[in-house]
């Protein structure tokens, strides 16, 4: 999930630096983590050069993919974490040992 969430960052601000800031991390640990999705997928999604920053065909189609596996994601987690907490099962009387009735 989290290289999903690289990529859209650095596709969102064409700009790897800028995506790094916002993630709180190194700009060259971000490009490697891309870098390690693309070979994944065994397809280059991003095309740089000292400056810019462009999406690929293969980019392009991956980015609103991307963002919807994560937006379910995050729902799913979001979900999970408003459940109440089970309860633990009450016992009866007549399962309690004798001498703790």
């Amino acid at each position: 999930m989290f290289h999903l969430r690289y990529f859209v960052a650095v596709a969102e601000n064409l700009s790897f630096s800028t995506a790094a800031r916002q993630l709180h991390m190194a700009t060259s640990v971000l490009s490697q983590r891309v870098r390690d999705l693309e070979r994944n997928l065994g397809a280059v999604l991003l095309e740089q050069d000292s400056h810019h920053v462009q999406l690929t065909n293969a980019g392009t189609a991956l980015l609103p993919i991307a963002k919807d596996v994560l937006g379910r994601f995050d729902d799913s987690r979001n979900s999970s974490a408003r459940r109440p907490a089970r309860s633990a099962p009450t016992s009866t009387s007549a399962s309690r040992p004798a001498c703790i009735r």
